[in-house]
């Protein structure tokens, strides 16, 4: 049985936690194959919101394992309050919930230097979630990373003293005042915590769950733009947030790989820094963010806002390989008379091209867009593709026709009943 992969084609916090939910009953197992926790995966069943920041979405159905993979970045601190805070469920994550022993482990440590790094940028800040994340993975590269595995060997704490001392010295060079003493408590009681899970080769258990014809998930953070190859670097987050990175944070092999669910906001948002082209600034984009409740899961911070971008839509579809569309949030444009979509870009020479450009960050973008009737109507209702309103269909036949690749999930609402499967 093929690798499933699920991802998002935009800037992050397309909705890809809410598919995963809803997509889980039809999986064996849901592996997540990178990011931490400054993913932060969406869910909302039976009147209730829970937001996943580390674990894998199909962590509230018994029956499915839920592998976090080598290539994630995990924060014990942070795993241990998600876990407390799911206590309610009175599931018992220790027999469905799998940790990689190759998964790099985040320190206290790296929230500092991250930190002190997004301080030392000023202006040039990229909007770091302050996680980190990229300290994390930068010592995962420099060979000089702690791994989960590692947390049963009995020199731990020596390596990470060692480890720690390095950090200590980099942070000498910054103006950064800190309290690292005060961090490390909580973190070594999270590390002890650590030890009662299924800390295991998740390669070997994946693959020999593809040999015995199991379904699996497997669960990408941020989105495709964001990745650190062909995203709009350096406003980029750390890792392959692409089809391949499922690959290599997970050790499936390509030959392997099934169905790429790629995933898409009817609009397009954006946390923090970095180019983007459809940005709205006016009453337009208020309206869609007021709408759509766009605020980060992980921050808080209030989401950039911005029409359907069909040059960025298709390139992530291109190098994630991807063979079905999910639109999200089309309820949220119900409010608008109209909707634009971008089509080309127009560069600073003049000429007009679909392709995204090596640095989008210096490159003078101007979308050309195309205008389309809204269907002004509730859509949250609607729970069959012959019952929505004509104006969208003939928005969704745009996008299939523009794109080439079906959509087969539409999402009219937040909760697990109002997704519509064609």
């Amino acid at each position: 049985m093929k690798v499933d992969v699920l991802l998002g084609l935009q800037w992050g916090d397309e909705g890809k936690g809410k598919v995963v939910d809803y997509l889980a009953p039809k999986y064996n197992v849901v592996a997540r194959f990178q990011g931490g926790p400054n993913a932060g995966h969406t869910l909302e069943f039976d009147g209730h919101k829970h937001v996943l920041h580390q674990i894998p979405s199909g962590i509230f159905r018994e029956q499915i394992q839920n592998i976090i993979g080598n290539g994630v970045v995990l924060d014990p601190v942070i795993f241990k309050k998600e876990i407390e805070g799911l206590a309610k469920f009175e599931i018992d994550f220790t027999k469905n919930l799998y940790i990689s022993k190759k998964t790099q482990i985040i320190l206290p440590s790296h929230k500092l230097l991250d930190a002190a790094y997004e301080q030392a940028k000023g202006k040039d800040k990229i909007g770091s979630t302050l996680k980190g994340i990229g300290p994390s993975y930068q010592d995962k590269i420099a060979r000089n990373g702690l791994r989960v595995g590692d947390i049963l060997a009995p020199g731990f704490e020596e390596r990470y003293r060692n480890l720690v001392n390095k950090h200590e010295r980099i942070l000498q060079h910054y103006e950064f005042e800190y309290d690292l003493r005060e961090a490390e408590a909580p973190f070594f009681e999270a590390v002890e915590f650590l030890k009662q899970f299924n800390l295991v080769n998740s390669e070997y258990q994946i693959n020999k769950c593809i040999d015995s014809n199991q379904t699996i998930l497997a669960e990408g953070a941020q989105g495709s733009l964001l990745d650190i190859d062909f995203g709009s670097y350096p406003y980029v987050t750390s890792s392959n947030t692409m089809t391949a990175g499922a690959c290599t944070g997970l050790g499936v092999a390509p030959k392997n790989i099934g169905e790429v669910f790629g995933i898409f906001k009817a609009y397009c948002t954006r946390v923090g820094g970095g180019p983007f082209p459809t940005e709205l600034f006016d009453d337009t984009g208020k309206a869609i963010q007021d709408e759509g409740h766009e605020f980060g899961a992980t921050t808080g911070r209030p989401r950039r806002c911005g029409w359907l971008d069909l040059p960025a839509l298709k390139y992530a579809i291109m190098i994630n390989g991807v063979t079905q569309l999910f639109m999200m949030k089309a309820d949220v444009l119900s409010i608008l008379d109209e909707i634009k979509v971008c089509t080309d870009y127009k560069l600073k020479d003049g000429t007009v091209t679909q392709e995204m450009p090596f640095q989008l960050v210096d490159e003078d973008v101007e979308p050309v867009y195309e205008t389309l009737p809204g269907w002004k109507n509730d859509i949250t209702g609607v729970r069959n593709f012959s019952d929505m309103p004509e104006e969208l269909k003939s928005y969704i036949r745009y996008i299939e026709e523009k794109t080439g690749v079906p959509i087969k999930i539409v999402s009219v609402g937040p909760d697990r009943k109002q997704t519509i499967i064609d």
